[in-house]
């Protein structure tokens, strides 16, 4: 997607996965001056060196959206390296592997405070600084939030997960409510199924287990990293000046119903 992006500044949390790190690039592409923030310097400068040799700009900030003091002061990072603010995008985010989905009863209570600590509390740590950066600019900015189709339709023995990714949702309007006099616009993207790594080891790597995902996928495939950045750049941008509150589903077609016969 091309857009006009030119000399915004543009903070990714999570940006050394692979969304993250494709939304960073998107962003670049652009004309945005992105600061890629995660936990993992090696990572994120192998997204900053991509971005820098092919003319952008761009810089890591080492920060854990979990801890408050690490958000503000990744906030106050990136304006010291930029100047300002225009973009946040919350994308940090993790979920329990497949030996820790159980049902509720038998769910760690120990993976349900990290989930919901680095997913949902990660969300409000990261936007409070960022809004009084913004407010302090006066030309307002865009704040997108990275949550999922778990938070719009739950799948079982992920109580944390699907809680933490439908908090974000909610709370992304009730931001854009409050935001709304400032010029600030707040809205989400819920990803389906996308391809990379992780996904393609649990479920694309064997032929019959990946029949089974895609078989509630409508577009019978998963997505890619690319279907969320140009999302998020349209979202950054003032094509989508009057668009706040939205939840932007990108999944192919997933939580649309049931794709099977009767």
């Amino acid at each position: 997607m091309q857009v006009d992006l030119k000399d915004k500044v543009v903070l990714v949390t999570g940006a050394g996965g692979a969304i993250g790190g494709a939304m960073a690039k998107a962003f670049a592409r652009n004309g945005a001056k992105v600061a890629v923030a995660g936990r993992t310097l090696a990572t994120l400068q192998a997204t900053v060196d991509e971005i820098t040799a092919a003319g952008g700009a761009a810089a890591a900030v080492i920060a854990d959206v979990g801890n408050k003091e690490s958000a503000r002061a990744m906030i106050e990072e990136t304006v010291g390296l930029f100047g300002a603010l225009d973009v946040l995008v919350n994308n940090a985010g993790i979920n329990g592997g497949p030996e820790e989905r159980k049902p509720i009863h038998q769910y760690s209570d120990e993976l349900w405070e990290k989930i919901i600590n680095v997913d949902l509390n990660g969300v409000y740590y990261c936007s409070k600084p960022a809004i009084l950066q913004m407010e302090k600019q006066g030309h307002g900015g865009s704040i997108i939030n990275i949550g999922s189709i778990v938070g719009l339709a739950p799948l079982r023995l992920q109580c944390a997960f699907t809680a933490a990714k439908a908090g974000v949702f909610n709370l992304t309007k009730a931001m854009a409510l409050e935001l709304a006099p400032l010029n600030i616009r707040v809205n989400g993207i819920a990803p389906g199924s996308i391809m990379f790594e992780g996904t393609k080891k649990l479920f694309y790597a064997d032929a019959q287990k990946a029949e089974a995902m895609m078989s509630h996928i409508p577009m019978h495939r998963p997505g890619e990293p690319e279907d969320i950045a140009g999302m998020a750049c349209f979202l950054a941008s003032d094509d989508s000046a009057y668009m706040t509150g939205t939840v932007n589903v990108v999944d192919g077609g997933w939580i649309c119903g049931y794709t099977r016969d009767f």
